[in-house]
């Protein structure tokens, strides 16, 4: 699942800050339980389990980025 992240286009990355947790550590497990996730991989946008047990398509990745980036940078 993390792969899907770090091969998306460098103007989508610009996008995202990404942050992993590693399962073998305290750190990783209370975050997974946070998201309140049952299963590996996942993804979480904006603290939002969004993928969870699948890859999603690249497009759908990109898509669902772009649409939260424009929500939170819309001028009022």
């Amino acid at each position: 699942m993390a792969e899907s992240v770090k091969v998306l286009p460098e103007e989508i990355r610009m996008m995202i800050c990404v942050n992993e947790w590693d399962m073998r550590t305290r750190k990783g497990v209370q975050r997974f339980l946070e998201l309140k996730a049952k299963s590996l991989p996942s993804i979480a946008l904006d603290d939002e389990l969004m993928y969870e047990s699948l890859i999603p398509m690249q497009e759908e990745l990109i898509a669902e980025i772009q649409r939260r980036y424009t929500i939170k940078n819309q001028e009022y």
